[in-house]
């Protein structure tokens, strides 16, 4: 394999960004294969397990932002990197090749691989992982993240977004937004659905008992966040689960 292939485990849009500093945003994302961390409750494992290696395929930057052009019909819009964690694989020519037709980048990660490269980013989201994950957060690694994000001649965007499903998670995020009280901060209630309902196909019922489990969970967040007087943060439910489930490619 080219040492500048990317594995991909999907490619789709344009939609909408469903979460974070960029919701509502059109976009066209790009799946990366592969994560060094295994969180409880993972919500993307045919982009993290390796039972789904088979499926990710290797693809150049090139390759890669052809795709792009022809979903979003040639016309610049932002471009999400997600994954898995996709600061595993060498993004940088992809922005690159993107920035020089006016696209925008996006890329959302835990935190755990700094990459000199961030400082090309857009939006650089730095997504660490709260106790429920039983994940333990590198803060060096987090901090170089961070800083990385800071480094290069175009101001890239930084922001914290932070899983919350308890009050230990709560207190995690709290803690890590005064670890770095100069980015925004925003709040995402868990989307937890039982380990029997994961990967099935959903009907209209379940559709409407997810939707009705994010709102009472981003409700009681919300509450939370406002009996604390915590002004800083924003609290954000996942906009594309409640309009389209957990299904995928949206």
């Amino acid at each position: 394999m080219p040492r500048d292939s990317i594995k991909v485990s999907e490619i789709f849009g344009p939609t909408i960004q469903g979460e974070g500093a960029l919701i509502g945003q059109p976009t066209v994302f790009v799946r990366t294969g592969g994560c060094d961390y295994r969180c409880a409750w993972c919500d993307t494992l045919h982009a993290v397990e390796s039972e789904y290696r088979d499926q990710w395929l290797p693809m150049s930057s090139t390759e890669i932002f052809a795709r792009i052009e022809e979903l979003s019909g040639d016309t610049p819009l932002l471009v999400t990197l997600s994954g898995g964690n996709p600061a595993i694989h060498p993004l940088e020519p992809l922005i690159d090749l993107g920035h020089e037709k006016n696209y925008s980048f996006a890329l959302e990660t835990q935190g755990s691989m700094p990459r000199p490269w961030f400082s090309k980013l857009d939006v650089l989201t730095l997504s660490p992982k709260p106790p429920s994950s039983e994940i333990e957060t590198d803060w060096l690694k987090l901090d170089s993240c961070v800083e990385n994000g800071m480094k290069g001649k175009q101001k890239t965007h930084i922001v914290l977004k932070i899983i919350v499903r308890d009050k230990k998670d709560y207190a995690y995020a709290r803690a890590t937004s005064d670890r770095y009280p100069d980015l925004p901060v925003y709040l995402q209630p868990l989307n937890e659905q039982p380990d029997n309902e994961r990967g099935k196909t959903q009907d209209g019922n379940n559709i409407l008992r997810e939707r009705d489990t994010v709102l009472d969970r981003t409700r009681w967040l919300a509450e939370f966040v406002i009996h604390d007087r915590w002004y800083k943060a924003t609290v954000l439910p996942q906009l594309h689960v409640l309009l389209w489930g957990d299904k995928k490619g949206v």
